[in-house]
């Protein structure tokens, strides 16, 4: 049987890693569609898989979780090539303007919380947030709003009747309940906005199965534990590429503690990729699948109770409903010159590829 599977933020880390893994695993006739904000590193990264496996079918997609109408043009846009969708991995992320508080990281250095906020970066990280185009602050539209309207979209490729399909959402450990407020969901007062996102996509997945399952439909979440990707060096961006490297040894010492220190994309996309091989009716909607190393380099999957109560991912879900119910509507009446234009710009974008 053809699958066909979707990933946002494939173009690098442990969107890429994933992609690697999934075609290296021999399904025949495997349909994987790269969507990725930047086309041009898009088109660098299909090519990258097709060195490996020239064979495989790799497709590209214009999407940024950022833009209510890029997602709905790229919904759109998989409506017309696909009649199903059997993964929905929901990857894409950011964390913009990371501030690294020094006084603390190095206070924690010689503290009992050591191993946590290397890990997850609790105490030490904060970010400054902007605000989209469409007016919504832009790591709940990137990593939450974008995702939760993708899936909307591609309800009719999703819910099939004898078909089961699954959304699989890249979360992080940096996920804390104190940093979400309902009364805030885009964190506009706050100073955490990475982590109220991801913490977010845990009450939303658990939404979405109750709303869902019942139409063969099923969430999960993951977490790739502490990966060295681009999100990671832009924390620290002053520092040399040589500080990361005299870093590494580090790393792996600590790794000999404490099993989240994957390091590398292909040991973070581990959960994501044991998912796939899963049957989604045997998952726990309460659980967050991490990906975890051994010291001695083992890989593996476990599955952690996240802190998450359905009344909550209720609440979230129908405020969710209708702030999507306010975006359709401004998108509706949005002047059809501007959305010719922009889709002018987005056609030249991909034109200048080929």
């Amino acid at each position: 049987m053809n699958l066909v599977v979707l990933v946002t933020g494939a173009n690098s880390g442990i969107g890429l890693a994933l992609c690697e893994r999934l075609l290296s695993q021999g399904t025949r006739g495997l349909q994987l569609c790269l969507a990725c904000r930047n086309m041009r590193r898009a088109e660098a990264a299909r090519s990258v898989l097709l060195t490996s496996h020239p064979t495989a079918q790799v497709a590209l997609l214009h999407l940024d979780t950022s833009s209510i109408s890029s997602v709905v043009r790229a919904a759109q846009e998989v409506r017309l090539r696909y009649d199903r969708l059997d993964y929905l991995y929901l990857n894409a992320g950011i964390m913009p303007n990371p501030q690294f508080d020094v006084t603390a990281f190095f206070k924690g250095l010689f503290s009992s919380k050591i191993i946590p906020m290397l890990a997850t970066g609790v105490g030490i990280l904060t970010q400054k947030d902007g605000v989209t185009s469409d007016g919504l602050q832009e790591v709940f539209a990137t990593n939450l709003f974008g995702h939760f309207l993708l899936i909307r979209e591609l309800e009719p490729l999703l819910c099939h009747a004898g078909q089961t399909s699954q959304l699989i959402w890249t979360s992080s450990s940096n996920a804390h309940r104190s940093a979400f407020n309902l009364e805030d969901i885009q964190h506009q007062r706050g100073s955490q906005p990475y982590s109220s996102s991801k913490y977010a996509s845990d009450l939303l997945s658990l939404a979405l199965n109750t709303h869902y399952n019942k139409q063969g439909l099923y969430s999960s979440v993951t977490c790739p534990g502490f990966v060295m990707t681009s999100l990671t060096y832009n924390i620290l961006p002053s520092f040399p590429a040589f500080v990361w490297t005299l870093l590494m040894p580090v790393f792996w010492l600590i790794r000999l503690v404490t099993n989240t220190f994957t390091l590398t994309p292909q040991n973070g996309s581990e959960a994501l990729f044991w998912l796939f091989k899963q049957k989604p009716e045997s998952l726990d909607p309460y659980a967050k699948y991490h990906s975890l190393t051994s010291g001695l380099g083992n890989n593996y999957t476990q599955p952690r109770k996240m802190d998450i109560d359905l009344e909550t991912s209720e609440s979230l879900y129908e405020t969710l409903l209708q702030l999507e119910s306010e975006v359709r509507k401004k998108l509706r009446e949005q002047p059809q010159e501007a959305i010719l234009q922009d889709l002018n710009g987005i056609d030249r974008d991909y034109t200048a590829l080929h």
